[in-house]
């Protein structure tokens, strides 16, 4: 596809330039998607156990993780990856997470 072609598909009789439906001069040319709803997840790591080892887990009980201190954790959103980052201090009681890179999608 050459380059000019890239930003322009068709449909049906009409022509659509990706440019000419993309304006968004301000903030409040968004405002249609502010209310959409996601999830945003940040995993830390992963393990595996067995249904009863699992429920035999008590308060304050040590879970085992795939990834050591200092891994880049990964970021989805509504359980897509999208980012990889690192868990930061925001004060003395909260905990939260830096974008350090984003992934591209295939799609």
């Amino acid at each position: 596809m050459s380059e000019p072609d890239k930003n322009k598909f068709e449909m049906g009789k009409e022509d659509f330039s990706l440019s000419d439906n993309i304006n968004c001069d301000s903030p409040t040319d968004l405002e249609a998607i502010y209310t959409v709803p996601v999830t945003v997840s940040a995993v830390l790591g992963k393990s595996i156990m067995p249904i009863n080892q699992l429920l035999r887990l008590g308060r304050g009980a040590v879970v085992e993780l795939d990834r050591k201190i200092g891994d880049p954790i990964d970021i989805l959103v509504n359980n897509r990856l999208i980012a990889r980052g690192e868990v930061v201090m925001v004060d003395a009681t909260r905990l939260g997470v830096t974008m350090t890179e984003i992934i591209k999608s295939d799609k």
